[in-house]
């Protein structure tokens, strides 16, 4: 499977690199950073959720991981908690690989241009809190840093950028491309820690509500600076 694999990117010109182990992973990302990694979770005696912990504890590079059927729905839940920014489930098509893999490396860049384009300045306050652009950082309402991921930044940001109007999935997701790296079905689980951070009791949100049928919207008045 990693030679086909590898030899049908190749064969679309994406240069492709195979590791059958921790040790041949680890040898890989002791050279040259590469642009994505697909990590398959299931690699005989090595874990790969461990491995993907610690890729996350030194790195940013964008994962897909690949998974079996239904039984291992929670280790793609927890592997899009880690940090994997998409799964793909086997047996799969090596044209809806290629596709995922553009799609990911296509959001790195927009991501980078986007960057490099528009400095981030100011931020936005409500009910207390307060989300400073520049720094990225969140504080809670008596001044303390609240950390966020990449992934919980970006959607917070979206959240804020259109207060009180209820948003789609598929309209969190346009707008976070533009921001960091976040998937669809990954947005559920980043809005679950979203509330984990910023409501009183996430089991009855007031500030990042559920819009059934539609999707979310961020209940609170929010003032730009």
């Amino acid at each position: 499977m990693r030679q086909l694999v590898i030899g049908y990117l190749e064969d679309h010109n994406i240069p492709t690199k195979s590791a059958s182990n921790r040790t041949e992973l680890n040898r890989h990302l002791n050279g040259t950073v590469p642009s994505l990694i697909i990590l398959d979770l299931r690699l005989g005696q090595d874990d790969g959720l461990d491995m993907l912990r610690e890729i996350r504890s030194h790195s940013d590079v964008p994962v897909i991981i690949t998974t079996g059927h239904r039984p291992d729905e929670i280790d793609r839940i927890v592997g899009l908690e880690l940090g994997a920014d998409d799964y793909i489930v086997k047996p799969f098509s090596l044209r809806e690989l290629l596709a995922r893999v553009r799609a990911v490396l296509r959001r790195q860049e927009m991501g980078r241009v986007a960057r490099a384009h528009n400095p981030e300045r100011g931020g936005y306050r409500f009910d207390g809190w307060q989300l400073e652009r520049r720094g990225r950082r969140l504080l809670d309402p008596n001044g303390a840093p609240v950390a966020l991921s990449k992934g919980e930044y970006a959607l917070l940001l979206a959240f804020l950028e259109a207060p009180q109007r209820p948003l789609s999935r598929e309209q969190l997701l346009q707008s976070t491309r533009m921001h960091e790296d976040i998937f669809d079905r990954s947005i559920d689980v980043q809005v679950l820690r979203l509330r984990r951070k910023l409501e009183v009791d996430p089991s009855a949100p007031r500030v990042i509500q559920t819009e059934r049928g539609i999707g979310y919207v961020f209940a609170l008045p929010v003032e730009p600076f």
